[in-house]
């Protein structure tokens, strides 16, 4: 078993003012955080990977299918793998939470 907390592993700013932690993986998912500041905007992408997420602080826009979703603290979602989505912060603080990509997400280009 492997145990990882948000508090453990290197954080990657992936764009300006969005932090990501690859937290763990395993062979069928992996499990990532977040931290997206206030204002901040993951630009519209696409991966092969299923993205289940929780958010757990502040609020964010997800932009997909041509559809603004808002996702507040207390929200878990899914999004379909090869769908082109983005997330714009337009709060006042930090948005966050844990993401689960399956397959594991276990070299996401933001890592290089």
């Amino acid at each position: 078993m492997e145990i990882s907390s948000t508090d453990d592993p290197a954080t990657v700013e992936a764009v300006p003012d969005v932090h990501l932690s690859q937290l763990v993986a395993g062979d069928r998912i992996s499990v990532q955080g977040y931290t997206i500041d206030a204002g901040a905007t993951v630009p519209e992408h696409s991966h092969s990977h299923e993205q289940a997420g929780f958010a757990t602080r502040g609020e964010a826009v997800f932009l997909i299918g041509g559809e603004e979703r808002v996702v507040s603290a207390g929200d878990a979602y899914v999004i379909p793998g090869e769908e082109p989505h983005a997330v714009e912060n337009r709060g006042d603080e930090p948005f966050e939470g844990v993401d689960v990509f399956s397959p594991p997400r276990t070299d996401p280009d933001w890592q290089d």
